[in-house]
């Protein structure tokens, strides 16, 4: 059960990070003893990072399949995420992911969105608490030793040059929706320049698109890996982290086998959203279509895209 070969990186406060992590999101709340054998098997392939959130439902069954393997605790990483119902109640929530995880300590944990609830209310971005003053509560953990590190997820440059001034520890990370068709290069070089990492889920794409793309199909061929192994290799090689989510023990050794691209092979990368309809998000989160996710609009999330997640062309 040794740990995969692949490189790890080092975070704003010195700790490390594995650079590819099993996404635990099952494409609905929960998942029960799947996510149990998922993890599991993922454990014995390798993988020693780990990412769920309280929203996702089944911290009790990723707590179990680290615990159930026998790996020293501080050989695994473990990142949970704080909900959208808990702002007002940082403290209490992350103790009740701590017990449900069945550990004596967290490694990331992270702001999971910027919008609050409360209620089932949606707050606006000036209502209390404010995502400013839930993430100094989150800081606050720190002094406690059951967190190594937090971070956000989900913030653009607009919310975090909001946040950033009122800071006492710089979040360490920032995952977002990142992969060909919306490699984040402008939220990437600004995270870069405050020493923010940033983690891609949905590295994949979480649809087709991918792996029905020439351009990947291409390039997979002349590196004899799969296209899945194209992705992470280029946002691994790009210095972002990798989350991504399979079942299958074959896809889990290959996702996390990592191949050198060339050169040429990333700026052929690159260069996918710049092709016609590519530049876009791949996930549905206004469902409506309404154009606001989790009862904040684009323009409030400081996501430069049109209703359907599209980026606009200059």
């Amino acid at each position: 059960m040794a740990a995969a070969d692949i490189p790890s990186f080092t975070l704003n406060d010195g700790t490390k990070i594995p650079s590819i992590g099993m996404g635990c999101w099952m494409g609905g709340l929960g998942g029960g003893e799947r996510v149990y054998d998922m993890c599991s098997t993922a454990l014995k392939c390798g993988y020693r990072h780990f990412d769920t959130a309280s929203g996702y439902a089944n911290e009790e069954h990723v707590g179990r399949a680290i615990r159930d393997s026998g790996l020293p605790r501080e050989e695994i990483y473990l990142t949970t995420k704080l909900g959208n119902n808990d702002h007002h109640r940082v403290k209490e929530a992350f103790e009740e992911s701590l017990k449900k995880l069945g550990v004596s300590y967290i490694d990331l944990y992270l702001l999971h969105w910027p919008q609050g609830f409360i209620n089932g209310k949606v707050l606006s971005p000036e209502e209390h608490p404010t995502f400013i003053e839930t993430y100094q509560e989150m800081e606050k953990l720190l002094q406690t030793g059951q967190v190594k590190t937090i971070g956000v997820s989900n913030f653009s440059i607009k919310n975090l040059e909001l946040l950033l001034p009122h800071c006492s520890v710089i979040p360490a990370t920032n995952q977002v929706e990142m992969h060909p068709c919306l490699p984040q290069n402008e939220l990437k070089a600004y995270c870069q320049a405050k020493g923010i990492l940033m983690t891609a889920y949905s590295p994949l794409g979480r649809s087709t698109t991918f792996m029905e793309d020439i351009t990947i199909e291409g390039v997979a061929e002349k590196n004899k890996c799969t296209k899945a192994q194209v992705l992470l290799s280029w946002a691994v090689q790009r210095g972002t982290i990798v989350i991504p989510k399979s079942e299958d023990k074959g896809r889990m050794l290959s996702n996390i086998t990592l191949v050198t691209l060339s050169k040429l092979d990333r700026a052929i990368i690159d260069e996918l959203h710049e092709m016609p309809n590519m530049h876009k998000s791949l996930l549905v989160f206004d469902d409506k279509g309404d154009g606001t996710v989790f009862g904040w609009t684009y323009e409030q999330l400081g996501w430069k895209m049109e209703v359907g997640g599209r980026v606009p062309t200059d």
